[in-house]
This record gives structure tokens, C-alpha cells and sequence, in this order.
């Protein structure tokens, strides 16, 4: 066949530069925007100093005596941020990438996957087939038991091999290997007590809070967007100055003539990038505004009456009423915190997956999870209450139906160990 040159038309999509800012704006919060913009004021003479040092200081300082929990965050890269940083290595497929940053987001401070995998589905509009694969793409990164749903999955993915006697002895056994029961091992799997001790020291290698290693320890105040608080019995929003920051282009840039192309070509460059910033500044604003807004218009019972009455709430609740994409939504919440009278609450926290109950309502999941440590808290020593006992008060005193499979791993994601351990 002779070579030819051919004419083909192609629809692709492609993101101007204003929507890139955006959609890179939206992620940060409003203390790394400013930093950001200081960035790009170091290469475009055209942009002003944002002078809101005195804001953030001041506002610090006003907190200073008294921070309450969520507050403190971390300077240095954070465990999310160092796993993030890990996906461009392993090549994430762009339509399940912000499904895997979701994963990401839900892992608790060891590292463990701290939403079920329904409510993962479900917040992500996606199917349980393409969380598991999400998760599948989480586990792969570093340390190796990130992303783990228990501590036996946690030392499994930091076993070599696939080893089907592993798997049973961490599932069924795990009892023997915390006691180092050489005996009782060796005899049900047929093992020489050598090969039993070796695979025990094996497993106490594995480090059970990997999420740990990539902890800091550096601290600082973390900066919320908002302050949310009742007025005249109606709940409003107050945005701080570092929410959307007024970029001014310098004066003695503003009515200079330049003749030469060069330069010319050079300042309407500069020119297109702060226009395109203070679009970028705007668009944030008012996606983060919206977003609050809708979360404040449901979550009103906990704003009133505290954590106890908080509501099922979900991405695509959210994205749906807005009308926007759910990743947009989830970009927005991402890294954000609002000043509430319960504390500096990170946005994330007032997206819940719930519990169906009989009636068709639902019940969040964190209240359940308050209820058990709350029952928990108040038993008697003498005869702490089992799994079943706690299902069964759950139902009569607070009319709520949960299987005891769920209460068990609430408990555990609670840290409390069983009824048998509590004596």
C-alpha cells in the first residue's frame, strides 16, 4: 500500500487554561490558595501581594487557647498526600481515578479503609465491581497494607505470596497467633513447630497501623473556610477573607504602552494568566459556597442539637441537587473545614452513609457508631454488654434495627474490644 497524506476530522475535548486553574483551585484550601497565588506572583509582575498575613495570624492566635479536635493538622505532607503523590507512578485509569482519591480520602489515620464498600459505591455513583477495583488500585501503593478493611487483611497484604493456610490462620485463628500458641497451630495445619515459630515471627513483622509510617509530626492550625453559626433562629455563613481573595494587577503595570512585541506578547500573557485567576478564584468561591450551603440546609439538626441528630448525606445527593458533577463536589469538600460552635469540623465529616430502618429512613452510620461507644461506656464492669444485648437495646431504646454483624465492626472500628476482653 503507497503512503498518503489523509484529511480526518476528530471531536476531541479538551480543558481551556481558566478551567485547569479551576479545577486545580477548587482541590486546594483557601490558606493553599494564597499560596499558590504567591507562587505565581513571583513569575508575573501583574499581580498584587495578597496581604492577609494579619487575618490568618490573627485568627490563630484567637484559638490559640483553646483548640478544639480536628483543629490540628498536619504541615508536612500528610499520609493522604504522600499516597496521592503515589498514583501518577502506578498509572490510575482517568475513570476510576477520582473513585480511588475518594478511597484515598476515607482511610482513617493507621490507614485502614474506614467506609464500607456500599457506601463507597454509593457516594461515588459507581458499582461495588468498581470499588473493589479502586481499592485493589489503593493497596498497591505504599506501605504495603494501606487500605486494608481489617487487621487480618492488613498483615495479609504484607505477606508474600497467597498462601491459603495464611488466609485461614489470620481469619479463624488470629486468637492463636496474638498468643503465639505454637501447639494448637502446629497441630491443626500439620506444621513442624519450626515452620510454626517462623511464620508467626513473620506476621509480627508486619507493622498492624501501616497508615503510621507515613505520619508527621509537625503541627499547625488548620484555617477554616467558613464560620457557620444561628442567627435570629436561622442558620447562616460567614466566609472568611482567605475564601476568595481580591487579586488587584500592580499599578504601575496598568497603563504602561510597550512597543516592542516581545515584551507586549509578555505582558498580555501575564495579563490572560490573572484573568484567568481571578475566574478560577471565582468559580471556587462559588461551588465551595454552594456546596456548604446544601450541606447546612440538611445537616440543620446537628447544627442545633449536636452529633447525635446528624443526617445520611452523600456526594451524590449533593452533586444531584446542585447539578454539578460529583467529582466537582468532591473536589470541593477535599482538605476544607468549616468553624462551627461543635469545633473546626472538616467538610467531609457531614457526608455520612446511612443505616435503612424499618420505615424506610435511614440513620447515619457515625451516630450508631456514638450509641454503641455510649452503651459501651456506660455498662457494668461486672457484665459488659455483647454484641447482641447492644443490637437489642439499640431497637427498644432508640427504635433503631441494625444487624449484629454491623454492630461488631463498629465496635472494632471503635477500638473496643469484645464483651469476652472487657472484664
Amino acid at each position: 500500500m503507497r503512503p498518503a497524506l489523509v484529511q480526518e476530522q476528530r471531536l476531541q475535548l479538551k480543558m481551556n487554561q481558566s478551567l485547569i486553574q479551576a479545577i486545580q483551585l477548587l482541590q486546594f484550601s483557601g490558606v493553599e490558595m494564597i499560596e499558590y497565588i504567591r507562587e505565581l506572583s513571583k513569575e508575573n509582575p501583574l499581580i498584587e501581594d495578597v496581604n492577609i498575613d494579619y487575618e490568618i495570624s490573627s485568627f490563630k492566635q484567637a484559638g490559640s487557647a483553646e483548640a478544639p479536635i480536628g483543629e490540628i493538622n498536619q504541615t508536612e505532607l500528610t499520609m493522604y498526600d504522600q499516597l496521592t503523590s503515589q498514583l501518577y507512578s502506578i498509572n490510575v485509569p482517568d475513570n476510576i481515578r477520582e473513585t480511588v482519591l475518594f478511597g484515598i480520602d476515607s482511610l482513617d489515620e493507621d490507614g485502614y479503609l474506614d467506609i464500607d464498600m456500599a457506601s463507597w459505591a454509593e457516594q461515588c455513583d459507581r458499582t461495588i465491581d468498581e470499588v473493589e477495583e479502586a481499592l485493589v488500585w489503593i493497596q498497591m501503593l505504599e506501605p504495603k497494607g494501606i487500605g486494608a478493611r481489617s487487621l487480618q487483611e492488613c498483615i495479609l497484604l504484607q505477606m508474600p505470596g497467597d498462601d491459603a493456610f495464611l488466609k485461614d490462620l489470620l481469619t479463624d485463628h488470629l486468637g492463636w497467633v496474638a498468643e503465639e500458641n505454637i501447639t494448637e497451630i502446629s497441630a491443626h495445619f500439620h506444621l513442624s513447630a519450626e515452620k510454626t515459630k517462623a511464620t508467626i515471627k513473620q506476621i509480627q513483622s508486619c507493622h498492624p497501623k501501616p497508615g503510621q509510617l507515613l505520619s508527621t509530626k509537625k503541627t499547625e492550625y488548620v484555617i477554616p473556610e467558613a464560620y457557620i453559626y444561628e442567627e435570629d433562629g436561622n442558620w447562616k455563613i460567614s466566609f472568611y477573607k482567605w475564601h476568595s481573595p481580591t487579586i488587584e494587577i500592580n499599578d504601575s503595570y496598568k497603563h504602561l504602552q510597550v512597543d516592542e512585541k516581545q515584551a507586549a506578547d509578555f505582558l498580555k500573557e501575564k495579563s490572560n494568566q490573572v484573568k484567568w485567576l481571578k475566574q478560577a478564584i471565582q468559580y471556587r468561591g462559588n461551588t465551595l459556597e454552594s456546596v456548604i450551603e446544601k450541606i447546612v440546609e440538611h445537616q440543620r439538626m446537628y447544627f442545633e442539637h449536636g452529633p447525635f441528630m446528624l443526617q445520611p448525606l452523600t456526594l451524590k445527593e449533593i452533586a444531584s441537587e446542585l447539578g454539578m458533577h460529583i467529582s466537582t463536589v468532591s473536589r470541593a469538600i477535599t482538605s476544607k473545614y468549616v468553624q462551627t460552635k461543635q469545633g473546626i469540623i472538616p467538610l467531609k465529616f457531614f457526608l455520612q452513609s446511612g443505616v435503612k430502618q424499618k420505615d424506610g429512613q435511614q440513620t447515619a452510620s457515625f451516630v450508631i457508631k456514638q450509641l454503641v461507644a455510649e452503651l459501651i461506656k456506660n455498662e457494668d464492669n461486672r457484665k459488659p454488654l455483647s454484641d447482641q444485648i447492644i443490637k437489642d437495646r439499640l431497637q427498644k431504646e432508640f427504635d433503631i434495627t441494625v444487624a449484629r454483624r454491623t454492630i461488631m465492626k463498629y465496635r472494632e472500628q471503635l477500638g473496643i474490644p469484645s464483651s469476652t476482653k472487657r472484664h
